[in-house]
Formats: C-alpha cells, structure tokens, sequence
C-alpha cells in the first residue's frame, strides 16, 4: 500500500514539475518547436527537390532500366553513398563556408536547413530509387507495349504506381529530418535541439531536457501517424 501512496506522490510531483517547466517557458519551448518544424519542412520539400531527379535517374539508368547508362548511373550511385557516409556533425562542419555564402550566417534555423538538405538528399534519393523499384515491370511493359515515351513512363506510370511507397518514404524522411534538425543543436542550429543542448546539457537542467526530448517524441509520433494514415489512403491494396 505505502508503495502505490510513494508513486502515487512522485507522480504528481512530476507533474506537477512538468508544468511548471512548461507554463514558465512556453514562449520558448512554442519557438523551438516552430523552428524544428520550419527546418525540418522546408529542408525536406528543397531535398526532394534535388532527391527526385536523381532517384528517378538511378532507377532509368541501372542495367536492364528504361535507359541504361552505366557510367552515369555508377556516378549517381557513387555520390549519393558518399553523402550517406558522412555523419550529420561533421557535414554541418564541412559546409560551415558554403552555408555563409547561401544563408550569410553558420548558426540559426534558416543555415541549418542548407547542412539539412546536403545531409538528407542522398537519403531521401535512395528512399526515391526504392519506391520506384517496387512498380511491376508488367506495367512498363504494357506502357511500352502502347508507345509510351521515357517522360510518359515516369510521370505517368512509375511515380502513380509507386505513390503509397513514396509517401511512406516522405514520412520516413521528415522523421529523420526532424532528428537531424535537432542534432544541429549542438552547433547553434537553432530549434528543440538547441534548447535541449543550451539548457539541458550546459546548464544542467535535466528537467528542461526531458521536456524538450518529449515534445520532439511527440512530434516524431504525430508526423508518422499523419504520413502513413495518408498512404494508408493512397494503398489501393487496402479495402
């Protein structure tokens, strides 16, 4: 009995402790939040930007695609696995004179994205080529079979017939966008991440680091549910 009374009393402690981290920062912890999502958002839509094009180019130019070009599908795959190689740190590093000359500073949400985006395109391109890669090649071959052209194949039959498993992708790659957003912390990226670092780690307020680790576990949570119940829609495997 006294066991269930001492959780019972640590619970609402915590809760209590909870609040008052909340209600105290909230203009802060709102901030955070609206930056890790405006990093994560824009760095993934600029990703799949550059992301599509060369997913679409792996796939249409391996042995046996649509139009094989060996030497330039082994550059593609070449530099996607060096970009994957790289840890996120130590990219952000790398970039730090090139993030200067895009966003004019190396610290904020708005540099971040630039590290953000290098980091997750060969990611999300390799989420792309596996997407792709799932379409039935009875497909192709009836839209070959009736003329289909190489633009009309791509646009009008790879990418309907593999949208659920690229939607999967995109939720899958906001959802390492966000960790990789929060990583960035350590280096004045900016967001949930720096709030965790700043307050969390060098001020030793472990309270505030909690906080902050469960709003970006929460986020994680929403934005996956959001994504597959969207390609849940999308699967006309579903009935």
């Amino acid at each position: 009995m006294w066991a269930i009374e001492g959780i019972t009393v640590f619970l609402s402690r915590f809760v209590e402790m909870l609040n008052s981290i909340i209600v105290g920062n909230s203009m802060m912890l709102l901030e955070g939040t609206r930056d890790s999502l405006y990093m994560t958002f824009v760095s993934t839509l600029v990703s799949y930007l550059f992301a599509f094009p060369i997913g679409i180019t792996l796939v249409v130019t391996k042995k046996g695609g649509l139009h094989p070009m060996k030497i330039l599908n082994r550059v593609f795959d070449i530099i996607v696995n060096i970009g994957r190689s790289i840890p996120f740190l130590i990219l952000m590093i790398a970039v730090i004179p090139l993030t200067k000359l895009i966003a004019g500073k190396s610290y904020g949400p708005t540099a971040t994205i630039v590290p953000l985006v290098i980091a997750s395109t060969p990611f999300v391109a390799r989420l792309i080529e596996s997407s792709i890669q799932e379409v039935d090649h009875g497909v192709i071959e009836a839209a070959q079979s009736m003329g289909a052209s190489l633009h009309e194949i791509i646009f009008k039959v790879l990418i309907p017939e593999a949208k659920t498993s690229l939607i999967v992708g995109a939720t899958i790659s906001i959802g390492t966008i966000l960790s990789y957003s929060a990583m960035a912390g350590a280096m004045g990226g900016g967001g949930l991440g720096d709030i965790a670092i700043r307050y969390g780690y060098h001020r030793y307020q472990g309270d505030m680091m909690f906080v902050t680790v469960a709003i970006i576990i929460i986020l994680m949570q929403l934005l996956q549910m959001i994504g597959m119940k969207i390609a849940n829609k999308t699967d006309k495997r579903v009935i």
